[in-house]
């Protein structure tokens, strides 16, 4: 695992959202075991206490869940995964049109920019040439 840090946010909001992301993308499935707070600690070089308090919120949040014993999983609830899908969507998403409107553009103009790049992305259909 390797995360670079930004000084402009707490270092326990950076692990949590790369967590997220790595579950969100399918990386982490559900019911898969995540590092131990020492294992983490040690491999990104931060304070325990800072692990601790990563696993707190996301326990609180519940994206990962404690098995006494056993140590701490990716919830098993798909719903919650999706949940946290959108979530993170969104915020791509406001900060996208945010930027455009910073930049000049209309509604109409950036639905435009987005349909007319979605389709320049799209996988080629059979047999279609580009």
């Amino acid at each position: 695992m390797s995360i670079e840090f930004d000084n402009n946010l707490p270092i326990y909001l950076q692990i949590m959202n790369y967590l997220k992301r790595e579950i969100v993308t399918g990386k982490l499935k559900a019911g898969d075991k995540i590092p131990s707070v020492r294992e983490l600690a040690a491999e990104l070089q931060i304070n325990p206490n800072t692990v601790q308090r990563t696993f707190q919120e996301l326990e609180r949040e519940a994206v990962v869940e404690t098995k006494r014993g056993l140590g701490r999983y990716v919830t098993s609830e798909e719903g919650k995964i999706m949940s946290i899908k959108k979530e993170m969507a969104g915020d791509l998403l406001d900060r996208f049109i945010g930027g455009m409107q910073e930049l000049g553009f209309s509604s109409q103009d950036i639905a435009t920019i987005v349909s007319e790049a979605v389709k320049t992305k799209e996988p080629q259909q059979k047999g279609e040439l580009k």
